[in-house]
């Protein structure tokens, strides 16, 4: 398919970036974001100091199209930036990329005249996307009136927006309709951080409520993520408005890397505080020396790079994978079919359990002292737990549907 050039209306502060520069960026980050890792989980989110960071770095425009200051560099270019400011504080790393990755989604559906409401004369966009519906929603003339609390919506502390969704009840049967409200139309409860949860306690996942709030039409939209009833042989807004394939909106795949990446990120942290363990810490028993010269310690910190080093390859993969469905898309009209998405999807999940995998066996055998509180071993550990429950790494439930489409069958998957 042809898509159309884009055109230029607000420039990108910093035209000659390199998707280099930004990874290099989120690494030198390492440092601050674990001497803070305590004050941003007891906070809940991390500084608006640190968020300055971010904003200056350029880490929310990497996804955003160039029509509007942003980057549009690709996925894989994203996540290896995520997946480095994951590896400094995991929560910290969950908070910003729930927050900055959704740009693609708005670049995708809503309009010209709504995106350039959207990103404004400044171009700097942030916001969760809380994808299962909750609330009320009421038509009204020119939009909907919306109201309701939802919870977990990662990355709203520091966000522009609130990207939601809702049932549209006056539709038979009833449809999920996404929709998006600028800050100051809603209330972030103080829910999240300190001991509220096991782990994921800087991540800033608060619930958001909206009391009677006025959504004018051309700010929602109906997305289908799995591209089962939708006509893409004409593309969608962002494919015709700015001419990159990668705003056809299919999502499973980057929805999943969202919560993949921190998880990476993660075993990563958990080797550098295991690998300083080894330097640092003597045997337990006879002969005593350091732990770097005892076989156990090694094999233990070996596997955990291996497991670690395949995650990775995993989410890189499978982003680019994406990528090429994308492409596909563009010079044969073919957009990427339910399997190929729910494939993804379960890549993605077996990337996201190696590193787990990876950091529980690291905290397994770091000795009680790296479980005591406050200490980083125990947070890694903590924040993958988070997202072993997760609704969407569930991959037992998952494995069906991937089955099912490659049988042929109904999946009976309810896309929200």
């Amino acid at each position: 398919m042809k898509v159309q050039a884009i055109r230029t209306a607000l420039p990108a502060p910093e035209p000659a970036i390199t998707p280099q520069d930004l990874v290099d960026r989120a690494a030198a980050m390492r440092d601050v974001l674990r001497d803070t890792q305590d004050e941003t989980d007891a906070r809940g989110y991390f500084s608006e100091e640190i968020n300055q960071r971010f904003v200056e770095a350029g880490f929310y425009r990497i996804l955003q199209p160039k029509m509007f200051g942003g980057y549009e560099f690709d996925y894989e270019t994203f996540f290896r930036v995520m997946v480095e400011i994951s590896r400094g504080h995991p929560a910290a790393g969950w908070c910003l990329t729930l927050s900055a990755s959704h740009a693609p989604v708005i670049a995708s559906h809503w309009s010209e005249a709504a995106q350039i409401e959207i990103f404004g004369s400044s171009g700097h966009f942030a916001a969760p996307h809380r994808a299962v519906p909750g609330g009320t929603c009421l038509p009204a003339e020119g939009g909907y009136i919306i109201s309701g609390v939802w919870p977990y919506s990662s990355g709203i502390p520091h966000s522009t927006h609130f990207f939601g969704a809702t049932l549209l009840q006056t539709s038979f049967p009833p449809r999920v309709l996404h929709f998006l409200v600028p800050r100051g139309q809603y209330t972030v409860l103080s829910d999240w951080g300190g001991d509220r949860t096991l782990g994921m306690r800087g991540s800033g996942s608060n619930s958001v409520k909206l009391e009677n709030v006025f959504v004018p039409e051309h700010m929602t939209a109906f997305i289908d993520k799995m591209g089962v009833g939708q006509d893409l042989r004409d593309g969608t807004p962002g494919t015709r408005l700015h001419g990159n394939p990668m705003y056809l909106g299919m999502l499973m795949g980057p929805y999943h890397a969202a919560l993949t990446s921190p998880i990476v990120g993660a075993a990563l942290a958990a080797i550098d505080e295991y690998r300083d363990i080894l330097l640092s810490q003597n045997t337990f028993a006879p002969p005593i020396t350091k732990r770097l010269f005892e076989t156990d310690f090694q094999v233990s910190y070996g596997r955990a790079i291996a497991l670690t080093d395949a995650a990775e390859g995993v989410l890189i993969q499978a982003m680019r994978k994406h990528m090429d469905y994308c492409r596909r898309w563009a010079e044969t009209g073919v957009p990427a079919s339910p399997e190929e998405n729910f494939r993804l999807w379960g890549m993605l999940q077996s990337g996201a359990r190696l590193a787990c995998d990876a950091t529980e066996l690291l905290f397994q055998t770091a000795g009680s002292t790296a479980s005591r509180k406050g200490s980083k071993m125990v947070r890694y550990f903590s924040d993958a737990q988070m997202y072993r429950g997760h609704m969407s790494s569930q991959y037992q439930t998952f494995a069906k549907y991937i089955a099912r489409c490659n049988l042929g069958l109904p999946t009976g998957f309810l896309d929200l």
